[in-house]
């Protein structure tokens, strides 16, 4: 595997200019589960476009492109952190995918829910139920990678949860049941706001943490990658599909026919499905 020295900068979404390693963008195609001679190949693409000032978005687009010529499914896997921000441009897919997550940890599921809290009525993104554990979570998605949520959105999530806490434990003779409050947001947290999250009790997740908990060991772990990975549906037929309620590469698998609403070639079809059942194999 070819390893290189930092030669270079590179101007992140943010605008700062950093140090470019190109060890790193290896590690990241080896958690794509690349090959040593496929992520080789990516390298020596890379290498040959590099310039100063070169945009971290230009070098994963030119990784990409690469990889998706040698396997769709370390693409599809390499694709996975720009493929949650690719599940707008409303917040009613990626609340259905968090939803799709909780129920592989034993959760029963419902979005969308109006709630009394004390004072207000709340609407309330995901509502888990699991033996006598009560999950509720807000999730907070951003179509820009370098966007996070602050330390004011912990403080208004938290806020509104032990307004709910209250009438739902206190005053539904709930005291037998665990309350988790839950802030998820598909791009990441300030310190501040993840420091006030965890000490306010505030199970927080995003993007890459908390370690071996975040999105991506979550979806890594269960197979739920989300339908925007798959290169065989462009953007807006993957957003149809997510608005009309499927939000899943299985859920394509398992019901093939959820397809047809697109309206495509059984050629494109076909492809679709054997690009879902290589990621998820």
């Amino acid at each position: 595997m070819i390893k290189v020295g930092n030669t270079l900068q590179v101007r992140k979404n943010t605008g700062e200019l950093v140090s470019f390693d190109i060890n790193k963008l290896a590690d990241a195609l080896q958690r794509s589960g690349a090959s040593d001679s496929e992520i080789d190949q990516v390298i020596q693409q890379v290498r040959t476009s590099l310039y100063e000032g070169i945009t971290t978005k230009k070098i994963y687009q030119l990784a990409y492109s690469k990889l998706r010529q040698l396997s769709s499914r370390s693409a599809g896997r390499y694709k996975l952190k720009k493929a949650l921000l690719e599940m707008g441009p409303t917040g009613f897919p990626f609340e259905q995918f968090v939803g799709r997550l909780l129920e592989t940890e034993g959760y029963t599921v419902q979005t969308g829910q109006m709630i009394h809290g004390r004072c207000v009525l709340h609407e309330v993104d995901v509502v888990g139920t699991k033996q006598g554990t009560i999950l509720m979570a807000e999730c907070k998605f951003h179509q820009t990678e370098g966007t996070k949520s602050d330390v004011k959105t912990s403080l208004y999530v938290h806020s509104r949860f032990e307004d709910i806490k209250f009438k739902y434990v206190e005053e539904q003779d709930n005291h037998h049941n665990t309350f988790i409050p839950m802030l998820v947001t598909n791009t990441r947290f300030t310190d501040d706001a993840r420091q006030f999250g965890e000490c306010a009790g505030l199970r927080i997740v995003s993007w890459d943490y908390p370690t071996g908990h975040s999105l991506k060991d979550m979806i890594d772990r269960t197979g739920l990658y989300p339908l925007p990975v798959l290169k065989s549906l462009n953007k807006q037929e993957a957003i149809k599909l997510m608005e009309s309620g499927t939000v899943l590469c299985r859920e394509i698998i398992e019901k093939p026919d959820v397809l047809d609403f697109l309206r495509i070639p059984n050629r494109r079809i076909s492809n679709i499905l054997q690009e879902a059942h290589s990621l998820i194999r």
